[in-house]
């Protein structure tokens, strides 16, 4: 058996079917291995940060890892971005990465690169195989650090490892169920928790977000008068009509700091402690107060559900308070803004659908007002490298075909990877993409105004803007394959949305914003 087959054969045996693919010529080995081996299926993208980003949403949706592959150093590289997504939400995923034959490395041909280097800064876990035989062992021990670490494990193939015979495939051990914090944290928890009431929160993340946790997390609000939240981006989230709604910790700094700044003792479940996604002059890291106590329930990686149920069995939180049951969403009217978007996509959420969100500051409305869509998963950008809703959303559809996605992304993320829609296309994909259209990015003219004191001036303006000419998305969709409509207002993308719903494969809308006037000044 050659190299590249023992490698196919072990993800396989591991449970890994689909591999999202963007080869190049060192990698022929392992593309005729799709052949030879037939148990792999390929999904070829267009760009690697589709590939990457991709296979972040497929890990997401179908619960286990997901595989890659790419070209050398420079198609490492190019998958980057949304590696460093996939490792922020610790998702599972093992990048077979080709290498030049290993006698061809000391030649340096142009393409030669450190890969190593490259991969560390994106992977939890980095090797090479140096030997055929070694092929298979290899594999399996990326997958094993995939799952256990919780992130990407990249694994360097050479080409003549590849195309050698003398590999034999491996199993991989199965995974292990997350660890299980300490009992003496339910205790602490518990006692913290006593008396304070809404002056105490529990903070979620994680697996903790799943509907069991989210349910738990509701009995322990009910019992104790304590706030609940999660971070301001997650994995994966239920949420929708029947599940408790959970706020998010505020994007921007100040409404952070003014959410947070009643809270006495903040528990993390499956959580990070809050700090700003960027530092400001004069301007603290970390929204969280300084007198607040902070301590961790569950770790992320750890079992929050456990640790949740534990918590609620100490406290004697049999049963959920009522969860408030408001009217059903209706289509909105006027023009687009980011309320109207939210009620839009509320009212027209398929039950058990899921949303991939970078809309970024078109989405502010989205958590409150889908509390009342039915029920979804919320998928978020993870990692802040823009440019991963559309490629985190077909992996999602490829992940669990059986649910429609959602996609929601500004316009200058969605230039990032507007090739993902090729790949929906090519495979059909359950898709619905909403493309914010404000032609700019918006959410770097608030910037500014935060770090220099007032809006960008004529000069500064152009790198801030998407207009001159506007980007058409609705032709660049239908030059990929996928039928795309143009709309705005509310109206016309109530109706959009409901017509894609109502049928087959990917379909994009252009939804036209509204103008945001930004104060002058900060205040």
């Amino acid at each position: 058996m050659k190299g590249a087959q023992a490698i196919y054969e072990t993800l396989y045996r591991a449970g890994v079917d689909t591999i999202l693919a963007n080869p190049g010529t060192s990698e022929m080995a392992l593309v005729r291995a799709l052949d030879d081996a037939g148990t792999i299926r390929g999904v070829l993208a267009l760009f690697e940060g589709v590939v990457s980003g991709a296979a972040d949403g497929y890990s997401r949706m179908a619960g286990k890892p997901a595989a890659t592959l790419l070209h050398l150093g420079p198609g490492l590289a190019n998958a980057g971005a949304n590696l460093h997504n996939a490792r922020r939400a610790r998702s599972p995923v093992v990048n077979v990465v080709g290498e030049h034959a290993r006698g061809h490395v000391a030649l340096d041909a142009p393409l030669t690169t450190d890969i190593e280097a490259i991969a560390r800064p994106f992977s939890r876990w980095v090797r090479t195989i140096g030997a055929t035989a070694e092929a298979g062992r290899d594999t399996a021990a990326a997958i094993a650090a995939a799952r256990r670490l919780g992130g990407p494990a990249t694994l360097i193939v050479p080409a003549d490892v590849a195309w050698s015979e003398g590999g034999t495939p491996a199993d991989t051990p199965a995974a292990m169920a997350p660890a299980r914090p300490d009992a003496a944290l339910v205790d602490l928890a518990a006692g913290l928790l006593g008396g304070r009431g809404p002056r105490a929160m529990l903070l979620l993340g994680g697996g903790a977000l799943g509907a069991r946790g989210v349910t738990l997390a509701h009995r322990i609000a009910s019992h104790t008068g304590a706030r609940l939240a999660s971070e301001t981006f997650n994995r994966r989230a239920a949420r929708g009509a029947g599940r408790p709604f959970i706020p998010k910790v505020p994007y921007m700094g100040e409404a952070a700091e003014a959410f947070l700044k009643d809270v006495d003792v903040l528990l993390l479940v499956e959580a990070r402690s809050p700090v700003n996604f960027f530092g400001y002059p004069g301007k603290r890291g970390t929204p969280v107060s300084p007198g607040t106590r902070v301590e961790t329930l569950a770790a992320p990686g750890e079992d929050g559900g456990w640790a949740l149920e534990a918590l609620c069995e100490r406290l004697g939180a049999a049963t959920p308070g009522r969860l408030p049951q408001g009217p059903a969403p209706q289509g909105p009217a006027g023009p687009i803004d980011a309320v109207s978007l939210a009620r839009a996509l509320a009212h027209r959420m398929p039950e058990g659908g899921v949303l991939c969100d970078e809309a970024i500051t078109s989405g502010l409305a989205l958590p409150e007002v889908l509390a009342a869509a039915a029920p979804y998963d919320h998928l978020d950008l993870m990692g802040g490298a823009i440019g991963g809703a559309l490629p985190l959303s077909t992996g999602a559809a490829l992940g669990d075909p059986s649910r429609r996605v959602t996609c929601v992304s500004g316009d200058g993320s969605a230039l990032y990877t507007i090739q993902a829609l090729w790949t929906q296309a090519r495979e059909n994909l359950d898709v619905t993409t909403v493309i914010c259209a404000n032609r700019s990015y918006a959410i770097l003219a608030y910037e500014h105004l935060q770090i220099e004191g007032r809006l960008p001036g004529p000069r500064a303006l152009p790198v801030l803007s998407l207009d001159r000419p506007a980007v058409g998305f609705a032709g660049l969709a239908r030059g990929f394959g996928v039928e795309a409509v143009t709309v705005d207002t509310a109206e016309a993308l109530d109706d959009a949305l409901g017509a894609a719903g109502a049928r087959r494969g990917p379909f994009l809308i252009e939804a036209v914003m509204a103008p945001v006037a930004l104060p002058p000044r900060v205040t």
